[in-house]
């Protein structure tokens, strides 16, 4: 049985001094695949984005993302392991993201890792979305050690969460309703700047001002979950407004103001989480953990109140192999994380308390 001979030498793995993984991720548009050892080192990580194949829709399309994860998939298993000048059976454990994320795209890699895994009889391990996102960092900063407050920001998540140990970690606060990746799309939707729109209304700020009060900043930091859809309806009811009187768009006053006050309510809420935890360190994680202004000023904050903060590099911010690599790095070395074949994907996995 697979599953008997796994335990066997995924049993055997959290006493072996170099553990070398080859991981996958498929949870929305991007297709990854990575070799890592030892949770810090990456010895390979290779993406294939669709962002220019889901820009003609405004968006992803879940039918259009699970068919090219499946057309990229063992192609780039095969460069990854090239690039680490490595060969499968130099590979100690497979891990791939099994939620959260679009069921289809997730259903390609993790159908392919289980595939793998029963045909090279190697252990088997299940990577949780979010916490791979958290462990980015520690690729990028190997002195980084729990505890600290994480702060992930994306298109589909934004979450407090205090991390007091490489596998355990208790949800502080979330959104109450869309992430801010996703509210920063619908409104580079409605000014017309393209997908995706981080990055574009990012850029554009910067040449803007904030002189647009769209919401009232008046923030209860005892409240530490998020909303962002008042804030997106008054920047489209705003937009609206202006083009009925036939007036002209500042569209880099509405990207500064919008970026400055969706921003805003991040950086109070994670100085509150932080002071209120006792933590004295603040991690950064997700795709908008790319963001310019975010960075800035919680960099200003932090050096304020003595703190240290730390952020991944920006590839290693979006969705990538190497962070699930370094995730099942430490499920093995705690013994959690090992999967059967009857592993399937899960569009939403609860983050209030999670040991895995």
């Amino acid at each position: 049985m697979y599953i008997d001979e796994a335990k066997k030498k995924f049993n055997s793995l959290r006493n072996k001094s170099d553990i070398t993984i080859l991981s996958f991720e498929s949870s929305c548009d991007d297709t990854a695949v990575a070799v890592v050892k030892n949770g810090r080192e990456v010895l390979s990580d290779v993406i294939s984005s669709q962002i220019d194949i889901h820009k003609r829709f405004g968006g992803v399309v879940p039918e259009v993302a699970s068919r090219n994860h499946l057309l990229a998939v063992s192609n780039l298993t095969n460069q990854a392991l090239a690039d680490a000048g490595k060969t499968i059976e130099d590979i100690d454990a497979i891990a791939v993201t099994y939620g959260a994320g679009l069921v289809g795209s997730l259903m390609v890699t993790v159908n392919f890792a289980k595939s793998l895994a029963f045909a090279t009889n190697k252990p088997l391990i299940k990577v949780n979305h979010i916490r791979g996102h958290i462990a980015a960092n520690y690729l990028s900063h190997h002195d980084l050690q729990p505890p600290f407050v994480a702060l992930v920001v994306s298109g589909g998540h934004t979450a407090l969460l205090k991390v007091t140990d490489y596998n355990q970690s208790t949800l502080l606060g979330t959104t109450h309703d869309d992430a801010i990746g996703e509210a920063y799309d619908k409104v580079a939707k409605v000014l017309g700047l393209g997908y995706p729109g981080g990055p574009i209304i990012d850029k554009l700020s910067k040449t803007g001002k904030n002189n647009i009060q769209f919401i009232k900043s008046n923030y209860n930091k005892k409240e530490l979950n998020f909303s962002y859809s008042g804030l997106k309806t008054s920047v489209i009811n705003y937009i609206n407004r202006m083009k009925q009187r036939g007036e002209e768009i500042n569209i880099a006053d509405v990207c500064a103001s919008f970026q400055s006050q969706a921003i805003d309510e991040l950086v109070v809420k994670t100085m509150s989480a932080a002071t209120r935890n006792r933590c004295k360190t603040i991690v950064l994680a997700g795709g908008v953990a790319c963001n310019s202004h975010l960075r800035s000023r919680m960099d200003e904050e932090c050096k304020r109140a003595g703190l240290k903060l730390y952020y991944p590099s920006p590839i290693e911010c979006t969705d990538n192999g190497a962070m699930v690599g370094a995730e099942a790095y430490y499920l093995i070395r705690g013994g959690l994380g090992l999967a059967d074949l009857n592993l399937t994907p899960d569009s939403t996995i609860n983050l209030k308390y999670s040991s895995i």
